[in-house]
């Protein structure tokens, strides 16, 4: 049998706004059984995700290969829905590597690049569940392109909350246009940031995660455990804060070797959800046969 294997995905970084992503130790796992009759996809998420071709992962295959012979799926997944950690990003990912594989496809990375971000419209959602790693995209709404790269030797100290927050809800706290010098105080500091990880400076990178105005700025209201977050993991050592993705998630990047501490501070907010101590993925999609 052959397992298909996408890591979860934190968008967005600060000021990393639609254009820069993170893929995280969170799996979606899905593995190709026998053919049969229609498509069943055996999983333990509950009513509210559909085990028939209505499941994004057969309906993304089928974007593509309409006529696909059905199969007998079986899905795993540690990647929450609706929190901002990829997990319909995943999802995507994972049908277009199904229609791949049953359709002998040979899709490069680049060729899944561009589907993904035509089914999903953001770049920093689906190219880290590719590429792995840190990764900078850009989409034209005509090409997509991504580049990866090693980030610094830190924890993603992960708070999921108990509720939902749906991406429509988030975008709809946006402005629609924002004042240029906000705008470019904003994008300069995503440069900053960018060049900071590349140089390998945590430090330096987790304090312009916190320097966004095109997004964070507006959905607070709608998060207000982030600046509780915020607030605690500075005082404790943490090199920065951020939404992921349209949130509610939120993520503390901090060194390795004071992790463990770090958490343990921020365990003590009365806050409802849960805390998860992450590695970056250093890869991408993965098959395995």
């Amino acid at each position: 049998m052959t397992t298909i294997r996408v890591p979860a995905t934190s968008a967005n970084l600060g000021p990393g706004f639609d254009s820069i992503g993170l893929a995280l130790d969170l799996y979606l796992t899905v593995t190709i059984a026998e053919a049969r009759s229609d498509w069943f996809i055996e999983h333990e998420m509950g009513a509210e995700v559909p085990s028939d071709k209505h499941n994004l992962i057969i309906k993304t295959a089928l974007a593509l290969i309409p006529d696909l012979e059905p199969h007998h799926l079986i899905m795993r997944s540690e990647i929450p829905l609706a929190r901002g950690l990829g997990s319909s990003s995943s999802a995507i990912i994972a049908g277009i590597a199904l229609a791949d594989q049953l359709g002998d496809l040979d899709l490069t990375q680049y060729d899944m690049l561009q589907m993904a971000v035509k089914l999903e419209g953001h770049p920093d959602n689906v190219a880290p569940a590719i590429y792995g790693g840190f990764v900078t995209a850009t989409y034209d709404d005509v090409e997509a392109d991504a580049i990866s790269a090693p980030f610094p030797a830190a924890r993603a100290l992960t708070f999921i909350p108990d509720t939902e927050l749906l991406t429509s809800a988030s975008r709809a706290v946006l402005p629609k246009q924002m004042p240029l010098r906000a705008a470019v105080a904003t994008s300069s500091a995503a440069n900053v940031l960018v060049a900071a990880v590349l140089r390998g400076d945590l430090e330096l990178a987790g304090r312009m995660m916190e320097r966004d105005q095109f997004h964070e700025t507006y959905r607070e209201k709608l998060v207000p455990h982030l600046e509780q977050i915020r607030d605690c993991a500075r005082d404790h050592g943490a090199c920065g804060t951020y939404l992921s993705g349209a949130g509610p998630t939120v993520i503390s990047m901090v060194p390795t070797v004071e992790a463990d501490e770090i958490l343990e501070e921020l365990e003590k907010l009365p806050l409802n959800g849960r805390w998860l101590n992450l590695a970056i993925a250093p890869a991408g999609l993965a098959i395995e046969k």
